[in-house]
C-alpha cells in the first residue's frame, strides 16, 4: 500500500482532491470536470479511499465522494514545522508594506 505522500504525489489525484474540497461529487461529475475517463477516476478514487483520504457515501443510485480531512493528518503533521517559515516571511512582508505607507 502506498503512503499518503505517494498517493497525493500523483497529479490527477491532487486534481480530484482540489475538486472535492468544494464539496462531494460523483465519479461522472469528477470525470466531466477533470477530463479524465470514468475508469481512471474510479481507479484514482479507489486509491484515495484505500489511503482513507476520501470516503464514498451512497446517494440513490450513485456514490458521492467526499474528503476525509483526518486522512491527511500525516501530511499536516509533516508540513507543520515549515509553517513558521511562511509566518516569518509573511510578517516581514507586512512590516515592509507598513513601512511604505
Amino acid at each position: 500500500m502506498e503512503t499518503v505522500f505517494e498517493v497525493v504525489a500523483e497529479p490527477s489525484r491532487r486534481g480530484i482532491l482540489d475538486l472535492l474540497i468544494e464539496g462531494s461529487s460523483s465519479v461522472g461529475e469528477i470525470a466531466d470536470r477533470t477530463g479524465l475517463s470514468q475508469p481512471n477516476v474510479s481507479r484514482h478514487l479507489r486509491i484515495l479511499r484505500q489511503a482513507k483520504i476520501v470516503r464514498a457515501r451512497p446517494q440513490g443510485q450513485r456514490r458521492m465522494y467526499e474528503l476525509r480531512p483526518e486522512g491527511m493528518l500525516e501530511l499536516f503533521g509533516w508540513i507543520a514545522p515549515y509553517q513558521r517559515l511562511w509566518h516569518g516571511s509573511l510578517d516581514a512582508l507586512e512590516r515592509h508594506l507598513n513601512e511604505e505607507d
